[in-house]
């Protein structure tokens, strides 16, 4: 390689990273403008509120994967690149907000999620706020990579990926909460950790299927749809048979209902294996098919 050619890999490497930067730094500012009822500095650093950190941690993680699925693959020249990563930083941006509000009003509909993280500091709602914001960001990446015509109809197929997607998480909520002994969001309300990190798990687990589903050029309609609606229902037996497993296994001699509902100070470290359980299990999967 010459030497001519690492400096145009090094320039064009600068290039991505500053306009990342860029984007992520109207995320930021979008997000303000969003929950302009609090103020995002001083639930951060004066009141060190760790259930908005988790969510607000969470949308970055969101919108860094959304923003990756526009550097990687195939260069089209570092305008165009430049051009794609600006336009598909700013649906991402779009994409995420909307993430947070139908959670609020779908996922977790049977209590005020603001309340919960910012009058409460209910870390459980903070982490399952930022895992629906990197689960959509997962689901945008998958929507975003590959070739799928123009720009208009990669914006398209990105937007109606993503509401597939939305779709597939609130299809896993229903069956999570279907397969748990207790009522997640009761539980979740009290200010239980580890039963939000456990949802958490669950809902980044599925998203991780729907993203490998998604990725690659969209040939059809009808077959990516039928390969994404194919993982979602492998994600659905997923979710008891690694429920079952860690209670099995990673939890020898402990039920996982016990660790973490039925002690006077719920186990987070078995929350935290029953997520791992999840997503391990949905990255397993990926890696065979």
């Amino acid at each position: 390689m010459t030497f001519s050619e690492i400096s145009t890999i090094l320039y064009d490497a600068i290039a991505y990273i500053a306009v990342g930067f860029v984007i992520f730094y109207l995320g930021k500012l979008a997000y303000q403008l969003v929950h302009r009822d609090f103020s995002v500095k001083e639930e951060l650093v004066e009141k060190d509120n760790l259930a908005f950190s988790f969510a607000h941690v969470g949308y970055f993680i969101g919108l860094l994967a959304a923003i990756g699925s526009a550097i990687v693959g195939p260069t089209r020249g570092l305008l165009l690149d430049m051009q794609d990563i600006a336009i598909y930083g700013a649906l991402a941006i779009i994409l995420l907000n909307l993430s947070i509000w139908l959670n609020d009003k779908i996922i977790l509909r049977h209590f005020s999620v603001r309340k919960e993280i910012i009058e409460d500091r209910n870390a459980g709602t903070g982490v399952i706020e930022g895992a629906v914001s990197i689960a959509s960001g997962l689901i945008i990446f998958g929507a975003v990579t590959g070739e799928s015509g123009n720009l208009m109809q990669g914006i398209s197929s990105a937007v109606v990926f993503w509401l597939a997607g939305q779709v597939a998480l609130f299809i896993a909520a229903a069956v999570y909460q279907f397969i748990t002994p207790y009522d997640v969001h009761e539980h979740i309300e009290k200010d239980n950790v580890a039963v939000g990190v456990g949802f958490a798990g669950a809902l980044i687990a599925i998203a991780n299927l729907i993203r490998h589903a998604l990725m690659g050029d969209l040939e059809s309609w009808g077959w990516t749809f039928a390969e994404a609606g194919f993982e979602l229902a492998l994600g659905i037996i997923l979710l008891p048979v690694m429920r079952f497993l860690t209670d099995k296994i990673l939890l020898p001699g402990q039920r996982l209902t016990d660790e973490i509902i039925n002690q006077e100070h719920p186990n987070v470290g078995a929350g935290i294996i029953e997520a791992f359980a999840y997503i391990g299990g949905s990255v397993l999967i990926t890696w065979c098919l």
